[in-house]
């Protein structure tokens, strides 16, 4: 459900962002790409922190730093409205790529430990429920966008964003204190 939800969040905010980017930010093409750019950035750098985050923290809070570093990139977005800045819009992106990253790293180990082998074909295919999510989110998006605009789709995108972080906080996956034993 986080997956889903935050899935959506994200492709709402994108089947509006380079309209709103460009009217509302007074961004380039260039200053587009820059911004959604550090999204892939922070990916690399959420991969790249995984491992040392999830030795130093408890397994749950490890977990949870991908929805909660998305409900702070909505946010951030969110606050472009006041203060429209290229750096702002950057660091949104930026965000939603590191901490999901890291939160993508932990669940799919947490997945493939504490599920048995002959199920976890099926365990994966749930994932596949998150890319599906994506037409939903762009659909989204472009119904918000072209009836409210595209300030509105921020807003949805953030509560989304909300949504989802609250999913993993209410999940007893926080209550983790370390990655569980592998199953047999």
């Amino acid at each position: 459900a986080c997956r889903v939800l935050f899935t959506i969040a994200l492709f709402t905010l994108l089947g509006v962002y380079v309209s709103y980017a460009v009217h509302q930010l007074g961004l380039s093409a260039a200053g587009v790409g820059t911004t959604l750019a550090t999204y892939g950035l922070g990916m690399v750098v959420g991969a790249l922190l995984a491992p040392r985050i999830v030795l130093k923290v408890h397994f749950g809070v490890a977990v949870a730093i991908g929805p909660l570093a998305g409900l702070a990139a909505g946010c951030i977005m969110l606050l472009t409205l006041w203060l429209p800045t290229a750096f702002l819009a950057a660091a949104s992106f930026f965000l939603m790529g590191a901490g999901p990253m890291v939160y993508l790293i932990s669940t799919a180990t947490l997945q493939q430990t504490v599920t048995p082998r002959h199920l976890l074909g099926r365990v994966s295919a749930i994932n596949s429920l998150a890319y599906g999510a994506r037409p939903i989110g762009a659909a989204l998006g472009a119904l918000v966008g072209g009836t409210y605009g595209e300030e509105m789709c921020l807003v949805l995108a953030a509560a989304v964003f909300v949504l989802q972080a609250l999913v993993i906080l209410a999940s007893p996956v926080m209550r983790l204190a370390r990655q569980p034993e592998l199953v047999p």
